[in-house]
């Protein structure tokens, strides 16, 4: 059996506090007077007139692969590099850095990019019926596509960028890895290259989104031959649990991924046509649709091994705690990735200000959604600058006392934390009720939500369905474009419901605050030999909106727990049960038989007002954020399943809450 580590999401931090107690002032998401210093300085006139770039580099790897290099130095007025020597951050990526180049130039044009700018901070359809479209158009004023491009005024401040295709992709030779350990010896190799140039003066960073957070967050576990500072949004530390199989079931976004990426390394650059390119060619006939194949055999088969928690994976998911470099995490609530990033924050050992965790209530493909806005966190590139000023200049420009956790409560507004979970969050145990809540007649069967277990029993039947996939969790699988439909996909959640099971507290009479995971414990009865359950937590609004704040799911087949992994409450219940998803844990499923699962619900912070309520919905299908592979999905025969309420043995949410909502 595959153990990882434990959840380290509620452990208490076993790191030392800083030495001087954080001021109010700094405690201010935006960053105070130090958050207006950063945004003031990269406002100001850059110390260099221009970038010059250089699309031609390439670096040779110790097994003969040449990946394709761009080098982004600062220029004087005539467009010449500068000949000095500055801290270099380095981006590797699978998307192509022709694509990555073309958007920087479109972004640098001086009519179009500025153009673009404006329209991203002025396109704003918050409270109308568009308001789904304003999800995805602010991204750009946020600070989000200098981070994934040309971070051009980071370059003209005085350093210099490079961004590498990872073997296999884009221009560079060789077999993509995909993560894997010749991948992130390419890192280490390139970081060794960058050290090694004449324009590097030994300190070198890493940043970049999604994949190449992940790479770097790979890399900063490296010790010395690693980065000197790791800027990461949006990155993974357990690809199985997060995206590749969550509860046992892959979803969508992996055959989706896989085909862009295998399509944007067939795109060459000029210059690699004109020198022939023979090399690149045979590789890319080698391997034409990496991963792909494996991919399609384990989802109608089941007989890849990386369809469960293969021991591979283990190569594959950063080495969290030994990291011992400034780290800066951002992830936000509905990212594929999940609660990627406060799990990560708690597990690095690295003191706090050395290592900082910044969390948003939006997706993986609108990271950084109004930063910069007034209460909000300063941008994206902002803070990218002052950490990197902080770390590889020396500079004490205060980026160490800014949060350390910072995040965007689903409710609410932002808040600047010491840690994350609430620390005075109580686990409180929520039971599940035949009775109706009266507020959803829409759904399946309208339940409720109380603190004393029910006293009747009942058996409660929900039907596979489609209705899903207008839904919160289709946004969140297919990185948030689906946001810019608004309406169910975005904060309705009430056409999804008429697939599901509803059980609903009474309004809230405090204020009260959900921070941390949560657990839901359900006892079932399948009546086929496998089921698959998903459930979705909302607050419900006293219109009667709900809004989904986080999700899980659960192949009954996978209900084995792994109990030195998981997180358990004081009386011995699971607030992260930790399932192995492993080919060995299966568990047989018998038509008929009562099976009690536990089903981890991804980790948020929101806030409950007076007026609104919690509503757990449950559902016996999710595509397409969870597809079962198709042995599992013809065992189900898209049969009904049960969920038996029982005083004797009832079924309950476990969730931490700080305050007392008058339940």
């Amino acid at each position: 059996m595959t153990t990882r580590p434990a959840h380290a999401l509620v452990q208490p931090e076993l790191v030392p506090l800083p030495a001087v107690p954080l001021e109010p002032s700094r405690r201010d998401p935006s960053g105070g007077a130090d958050g207006r210093a950063w945004a003031e300085l990269v406002a100001a006139a850059p110390e260099f007139a221009r970038v010059h770039i250089d699309r031609g580099a390439s670096v040779t790897m110790s097994d003969g692969a040449v990946l394709r290099a761009i080098v982004v130095s600062p220029a004087d007025s005539s467009g010449r590099a500068v000949d000095s020597r500055f801290p270099v951050v380095l981006n590797i990526t699978p998307y192509n850095s022709v694509l990555l180049d073309s958007v920087d130039a479109v972004l640098a044009a001086p009519v179009i990019g500025r153009a673009l700018r404006s329209a991203s901070r002025a396109v704003d359809f918050t409270g109308t019926p568009f308001d789904g479209i304003s999800e995805i158009t602010r991204v750009i004023a946020g600070g989000a596509a200098d981070l994934l491009t040309v971070n051009r005024l980071l370059v003209r401040s005085g350093y210099v960028q490079v961004i590498v295709d990872a073997r296999g992709t884009g221009s560079s030779s060789g077999v993509w890895d995909t993560l894997g350990p010749r991948e992130q010896l390419d890192t280490l190799e390139i970081l060794e290259w960058i050290r090694q140039s004449s324009w590097c003066d030994g300190r070198v960073g890493m940043a970049g989104i999604s994949y190449s957070a992940i790479n770097s967050l790979q890399a900063a576990s490296a010790g010395s031959a690693g980065p000197d500072a790791v800027f990461a949004v949006e990155g993974s530390e357990d690809i199985v649990r997060e995206i590749f199989a969550t509860g046992g079931a892959p979803s969508l976004f992996i055959p989706l991924w896989l085909t862009a990426v295998n399509t944007l390394k067939w795109v060459p650059t000029p210059r690699l046509l004109a020198r022939g390119g023979r090399a690149w060619l045979a590789d890319r006939l080698r391997s034409p649709a990496t991963n792909i194949s494996n991919l399609v055999n384990g989802f109608l088969t089941g007989s890849d091994p990386r369809i469960y928690d293969d021991p591979s994976f283990d190569t594959i998911d950063p080495r969290i705690e030994d990291i011992s470099v400034p780290t800066f995490l951002y992830g936000c609530w509905h990212d594929i990735f999940g609660g990627a990033a406060p799990d990560m924050y708690n597990r690095l050992t690295v003191e706090r200000g050395r290592k900082q965790l910044l969390v948003g209530d939006g997706y993986h493909g609108n990271p950084g959604i109004g930063f910069g806005e007034p209460g909000f966190p300063p941008r994206l590139d902002v803070l990218e600058r002052a950490w990197f000023d902080k770390w590889l200049r020396g500079i004490d420009n205060g980026i160490d006392r800014y949060g350390p956790v910072t995040l965007r409560q689903q409710g609410g507004g932002w808040e600047a934390h010491g840690r994350f979970p609430a620390p005075a969050a109580v686990p409180r145990r929520l039971y599940l009720s035949a009775d109706s809540s009266g507020t959803a007649s829409h759904s399946r069967h309208d339940g409720s939500l109380h603190f004393e277990a029910p006293t009747d029993t009942a058996r409660l039947t929900v039907k596979p369905g489609f209705r899903t996939v207008v839904s919160r969790d289709t946004t969140q699988v297919l990185a948030g474009v689906p946001a810019v439909l608004g309406g169910g996909f975005t904060y309705d959640n009430r056409f999804a419901e008429g697939d599901a099971l509803t059980f609903t507290t009474p309004p809230v009479v405090d204020t009260v605050v959900y921070s941390g995971p949560a657990n839901v414990h359900l006892r079932t009865v399948s009546r086929a030999r496998e089921a698959m359950w998903a459930v979705m937590l909302c607050d419900v609004a006293p219109d009667g909106t709900p809004t989904v704040l986080t999700n899980g799911a659960l192949l009954a087949s996978r209900r084995a727990i792994d109990d030195d992994a998981s997180t358990l409450t004081d009386d011995g219940g699971y607030l992260v049960a930790h399932h192995p998803l492993t080919r060995e844990s299966l568990l047989p499923v018998v038509p008929g038989d009562s099976i009690v699962l536990d089903i981890e619900l991804l980790s948020t912070e929101a806030v409950l007002h007076p007026g609104h309520r919690l509503r757990l919905d449950i559902f016996a299908a999710d595509a397409p954020r969870f597809v079962p592979i198709l042995p599992d999905r013809l065992r189900t025969r898209w049969r009904a399943q049960d969920v038996a309420i029982d005083p004797e043995n009832p079924s309950f949410i476990t969730l931490p809450l700080l305050g007392e909502p008058g339940w």
